[in-house]
């Protein structure tokens, strides 16, 4: 079950796994670009796939969720890196 602070977080929340490409793929850009974010390992949070997919309604990963409530299911880097550069122009 989510809850509000799922749908619109204090700071962007990735959720994700090790063991999928396209969340590491889309851990190393936040990393790369100096992201303060919040990881939920589905591998650790009991309840963070159920989380995540009540968010997106896909059991799809990652997950990545911003401040304004807009989310991304398996987005490319161009997707994530284009949203990061609109965050960064509003916090501006």
């Amino acid at each position: 079950m989510t809850s509000p602070t799922d749908l619109n977080p204090a700071r962007i929340t990735m959720y994700g796994a090790e063991w999928c490409g396209d969340c590491r793929r889309s851990k190393r850009l936040l990393d790369g670009r100096g992201v303060d974010y919040e990881y939920v390992d589905l591998e650790v949070v009991a309840d963070g796939a159920d989380r995540a997919k009540a968010i997106s309604g896909r059991t799809n990963i990652p997950v990545v969720v911003f401040p304004d409530g807009t989310h991304f299911t398996e987005p490319t880097d161009a997707e994530l890196g284009a949203k990061l550069d609109e965050v960064d122009a509003e916090a501006a």
